[in-house]
């Protein structure tokens, strides 16, 4: 299973990437910024989604809004 990023890209556990969009975060009213660095992503069952930490909160980002950094 390949996972890529939102410019094709694949993306391998360990990895950086960068946000690419100001993302609303479900059930806050926190947002992440775009060009946020998230380092060390893990990845998940769906080739659509990574594990990883932003701002020491654990979330899922969807691979379509980040960009390998």
């Amino acid at each position: 299973m390949e996972v890529k990023d939102s410019n094709g890209n694949i993306l391998k556990d360990g990895d950086s990437v960068t946000v690419i969009k100001d993302l609303k975060v479900r059930g806050s009213s926190d947002v992440i910024k775009r060009g946020t660095k998230v380092n060390n992503i893990r990845l998940t069952d769906d080739p659509a989604e990574i594990d990883c930490r932003v701002n020491k909160t654990a979330m899922v980002l969807r691979t379509e809004f980040v960009k390998k950094a």
